[in-house]
C-alpha cells in the first residue's frame, strides 16, 4: 500500500490548487516544497487574472493577499533616447470576469498553501525531491535525500526548471531559445506617490510592458507592476540571445531603470528585494506531455506560460491546471486506475478550458518574436522618428507627414514591414 494517495512536488500556484482539490475530497496528500517556506524561491511580483481563483475560492478577495487591481494597461516601444506608450483604461476592468491584480508571489504562495493545509494536505518544506521512484515503467513515488515516499499518483508542479519532468515523461529539457531569464527588483514607494505617478485611485494600479531598449535590442522585454507600496520592475530575456549578448542582464536592468522614461517613476524608491527566475518562453509548441503512468505535470513544469507581447500569462494557467489535475487525480484514484489511460481526463479537461485553448491560439507568437529582431530595435526607433516628425518643431517649415513618414518606413524596408505585419497578425 502506498504511503499517500498523492504526492505533489512544488507549492507555487498549481501545486496547492491540486492539493486542495484532492484533500477536500478525502485523499491523503503530501506536498513537498524545496523552499524553506512556500514562495521562498519564487520572484515577488507579477500580474494575476483572478477568474480561476474565484472558481475554487469564491470569497478569495476577502483575505487573499492581492495588491493593486489593474486599471491601466500600458505598452511601450522604447528606444535608447525616447519612449512611445499606449495607455488603456476601461471600466470593464472592474468586472469580476475581467479582473486582474498585481501580486507578490511570496505572499500569494503562502496563502494558497494555507488553503491546501486547511483542507487536510500535509506539507514538508526545505527538502528537494531528487528523483522519481519507478516501478515497471510507472511513477510510484519520490526520493528526497535518503527517504523514499510512495504514492498512487505524483503531480509535478516544481517550476520551469523542473528537475523531474524529463524523468516523468521522457522529454529533453527545453532549448535555450524556449527559455528566458527573469530578473526583478521590488522598489518601495509611498502608496500616495504610486497613485499620483500612475494616475490611479487607492487600490488601483497599472501593468506596464516595454519592448526594445530594455533588453538592448535582444529578444525579451521589460515590465512594471504596481503593488500597494512597492513597484515590481524587471526584465525577461531569452537565454539563447543572452548567451551572445555583449551586455549581461543585470546591466540591462540598471540601464532600464535609468532610462529617461522610467527613472522619474522610480525616483525616491528603495530597493527591498532583488531576485531571478527561469521563465518558459516557448509556449504551446514547447510543452511536454502532460501525463504518463502515475504522474501529471501542471503549471511551469509543463511550460504553461506565454508572453503575447501585450500581456504575460502563466499564473492563471497554473491555477486552472492545478485545479483540473487535482480533480482528475481524484477521479483516477476513485476508479483505481492512475495509469496514463486513467489520467487521460486531465488533458481533455484542459483542452475544454481556456488553458490549452489560449496556449494553442497564441502558439505561433513565440516563434514570431524570436524571428523578428526588428521588433526590438528597428521598430522602436522608427516610431521614435515618426513621433519626432509629428511633435518636434524648430522654427523651420514643417514637412507634410505624407513626405516625412515614408522615408522612415523605407529605412526599415517596405517588404519587411509587410512581412512582419502579416506575421504578427497570423501569430495573434
Amino acid at each position: 500500500m502506498a504511503d499517500f494517495d498523492a504526492i505533489i512536488v512544488g507549492s507555487g500556484c498549481a501545486g496547492p490548487m491540486a492539493a486542495f482539490e484532492l484533500a477536500s475530497r478525502g485523499k491523503s496528500v503530501l506536498v513537498i516544497e524545496r523552499g524553506n517556506y512556500c514562495g521562498a524561491k519564487n520572484m515577488s511580483g507579477g500580474r494575476l487574472y483572478t477568474h480561476p481563483l474565484r472558481e475554487v475560492f469564491p470569497n478569495f478577495a476577502s483575505d487573499a493577499p492581492l495588491e493593486r487591481r489593474i486599471t491601466h494597461e500600458r505598452i511601450s516601444l522604447m528606444a535608447p533616447d525616447a519612449n512611445f506608450t499606449i495607455d488603456y483604461t476601461d471600466q470593464h476592468m472592474a468586472d469580476p470576469n475581467h479582473e486582474s491584480h498585481a501580486v507578490l508571489r511570496g505572499r500569494l504562495d503562502q496563502w494558497l498553501a494555507t488553503q491546501a493545509q486547511d483542507a487536510g494536505a500535509e506539507y514538508i518544506n526545505g527538502i528537494a525531491v531528487e528523483s522519481l521512484i519507478k516501478q515497471g515503467g510507472r511513477v510510484a513515488g519520490v526520493r528526497a535525500g535518503e527517504d523514499e515516499i510512495s504514492a498512487e499518483v505524483v503531480l509535478l508542479c516544481d517550476g520551469a526548471n523542473s528537475l523531474l519532468a524529463s524523468q516523468a515523461v521522457g522529454t529533453d529539457p527545453p532549448s535555450p531559445a524556449a527559455m528566458a531569464v527573469g530578473i526583478k527588483e521590488v522598489i518601495q514607494l509611498d502608496p500616495s506617490v504610486i497613485q499620483d505617478r500612475f494616475h490611479c485611485g487607492p487600490g488601483e494600479g497599472a501593468a506596464w510592458l516595454f519592448v526594445g531598449d530594455p533588453t538592448h535590442g535582444t529578444t525579451g522585454g521589460g515590465f512594471l507592476y504596481t503593488n500597494q507600496d512597492t513597484l515590481s520592475v524587471g526584465l525577461v530575456a531569452t537565454i539563447s540571445d543572452l548567451m551572445a549578448a555583449e551586455v549581461p542582464i543585470y546591466q540591462m536592468l540598471e540601464d532600464f531603470k535609468h532610462h529617461p522614461a522610467l527613472a522619474p517613476v522610480l525616483a525616491g524608491g528603495t530597493v527591498v528585494e532583488h531576485s531571478g527566475h527561469m521563465v518558459a518562453e516557448g509556449g504551446y509548441s514547447a510543452m511536454p506531455p502532460l501525463a504518463a503512468d502515475g504522474v501529471m505535470l501542471a503549471g511551469e513544469s509543463a511550460l504553461m506560460v506565454i508572453n503575447a507581447g501585450y500581456t504575460v500569462r502563466g499564473m492563471d494557467f497554473a491555477l486552472a491546471a492545478g485545479t483540473q489535475a487535482g480533480r482528475c487525480a481524484t477521479a483516477a484514484l476513485d476508479a483505481g486506475d492512475t495509469s496514463l489511460a486513467g489520467l487521460a481526463g486531465y488533458r481533455q479537461a484542459l483542452e475544454d478550458s481556456f488553458v490549452l485553448r489560449d496556449l494553442k491560439t497564441l502558439r505561433r507568437f513565440p516563434h514570431f518574436m524570436e524571428n523578428t529582431p526588428r521588433m526590438f530595435n528597428a521598430y522602436p526607433q522608427m516610431v521614435r522618428d515618426a513621433m519626432r516628425a509629428v511633435f518636434l518643431l524648430d522654427g523651420e517649415p514643417v514637412k507634410p507627414l505624407r513626405k516625412s513618414l515614408p522615408p522612415l518606413a523605407k529605412k526599415v524596408g517596405y517588404l519587411n514591414l509587410l512581412r512582419d505585419a502579416l506575421g504578427g497578425i497570423r501569430a495573434l
